[in-house]
């Protein structure tokens, strides 16, 4: 709380009087962040929806790096509860079971979340990650391994692969269509 009032030219008491503590600023700070993350029209089909929310809770993420530490571990408030509530929502008004909009929820925002925090865990900065990739290649024992290198190699060749999230996501949900058609 010292640097927090120290970042804000503030007194500590002073942000007391706006928070009652540490975990009560958190909350608030995750609550700020999930406003962001856009929310379906209603009535929007489920797919685009849950890609549309994915999305924008992805991107909110990459934006607020600090988030994705607290994100799972802060309790719902309002805004947090909102936008699970409505990828659960447009699961289940487009005909997903309980147990189906479960295990899609679940898919949905631990691909985001999953992801968000790979690529901004990713060990080598993306300025230097031809040179990483290429003096892995020149150095490692690529007879061992020719899957991963063929694998780096191609990443190599194809610097901008597109949107892998996306790309991902659509993976999930053309499972998740399939288990709706099913009704498993």
């Amino acid at each position: 709380m010292r640097m927090v009032a120290g970042n804000l030219d503030a007194g500590v008491m002073s942000i007391y009087h706006h928070v009652a503590n540490k975990d009560d600023l958190l909350d608030g700070m995750v609550e700020w962040v999930a406003a962001e993350i856009k929310m379906p029209e209603q009535g929007q089909a489920w797919r685009p929806a849950l890609l549309e929310i994915a999305v924008s809770a992805h991107e909110t993420f990459m934006k607020h790096t600090w988030v994705n530490a607290l994100w799972s571990n802060r309790g719902p408030g309002p805004n947090k509860l909102g936008h699970m509530e409505a990828i659960l929502r447009v699961l289940r008004e487009d005909g997903f079971s309980v147990a189906q909009a479960c295990r899609a929820y679940h898919a949905v925002t631990m691909h985001t979340l999953g992801f968000t925090l790979q690529a901004l865990d990713f060990p080598i900065d993306s300025t230097n990650l031809k040179a990483a990739a290429t003096a892995f290649l020149e150095n490692a024992d690529t007879e061992t391994i020719p899957y991963f290198a063929e694998h780096v190699q191609h990443h190599l060749d194809n610097p901008e692969p597109g949107n892998e999230f996306v790309f991902m996501l659509e993976l999930i949900l053309d499972g998740l269509e399939r288990s709706l058609i099913r009704k498993v």
